[in-house]
């Protein structure tokens, strides 16, 4: 079994900043791939950010030069930084750990930008 628990969602007004934190445990890959997808109301999930045991990273063309991911592979520990948020990266977003033919998703925490 594989756990992810993220925090650090929350409610940010336009052009603020929220940092993202999702630590795995259990029986894990270490070296497997992590990352954060989205989904908004009424839209489907989407990648945000991927990074690989060898920090080797890929973003979602919205988020490019505002997000920026990183772990800590000691840790288990993905991060997400987000700045200059903007109304439509309102979204419940999810960790990601695996590969493709072994995928495991957190549960979610919301992001709300608004003023």
């Amino acid at each position: 079994q594989v756990q992810l628990v993220e925090s650090g969602g929350g409610l940010v007004q336009p052009g603020g900043s929220l940092n993202l934190s999702c630590a795995a445990s259990g029986t894990i890959f270490s070296w497997a791939p992590m990352g954060w997808d989205r989904q908004a109301p009424g839209k489907k999930r989407e990648l945000v950010a991927r990074i690989t045991s060898g920090a080797n990273t890929n973003y979602a063309d919205s988020v490019k030069g505002r997000f920026t991911i990183s772990r800590d592979n000691a840790k288990n520990t993905v991060y997400l930084q987000m700045n200059s948020l903007k109304p439509e990266d309102t979204a419940v977003y999810y960790c990601y750990h695996g590969f493709s033919w072994l995928e495991h998703w957190g549960q979610g925490t919301q992001v709300t930008v608004s003023s």
